[in-house]
């Protein structure tokens, strides 16, 4: 990130602990100034969102630039919290990439529908996964314009903080 002395928080929500660690491995070989937070379930990335139970203080819980979302998850499933994240005026601005090994035509529309900023199928080998997060947080912290609460931004303005309760 040209010139950019800033940290962005991704927000990882992911049962599968192997899709995780891909994608810390893959986001440390980009090189990018990015803090990675994995939740293992719907219920847990509402509690980190709404900052409940463990994620309570903001320190354990910052709030995300970007969530990561699987859509097979116990608890609470991936198409549940999105709509959740979507229909709450304080979440819905964060972006969500649903990234799932799911290539039926049926969870594309479904995450589109209820407000998924993009669908990305899962790569399986680790040079394409690499490349694909590389891409993606290129994208939505390079090119895209986010509000500044998101990439973190302050430059001297005083910006409004979203208190999610």
């Amino acid at each position: 990130m040209k010139g950019r002395q800033i940290n962005v928080t991704i927000l990882m929500a992911d049962d599968d602990e192997d899709d995780g660690i891909l994608v810390r491995e893959a986001l440390a070989e980009s090189q990018l100034p990015i803090e990675l937070y994995i939740v293992r379930n719907g219920e847990e990335l509402m509690d980190y969102l709404y900052h409940r139970g463990r994620y309570a203080h903001t320190s354990s819980s910052p709030h995300p630039g970007l969530i990561l979302l699987d859509l097979n998850m116990p608890r609470i499933g991936g198409l549940e919290a999105l709509k959740e994240i979507k229909t709450d005026p304080q979440l819905r601005r964060i972006p969500v990439v649903v990234l799932s090994t799911s290539r039926r035509e049926e969870d594309i529309y479904n995450t589109y529908h209820f407000g998924a900023n993009s669908f990305i199928t899962k790569p399986v080998a680790f040079a394409s996964f690499v490349e694909v997060m590389k891409t993606l947080v290129k994208y939505w912290f390079e090119i895209v314009k986010l509000p500044l609460e998101a990439v973190g931004e302050k430059h001297g303005q005083q910006h409004h903080q979203s208190s999610v309760h």
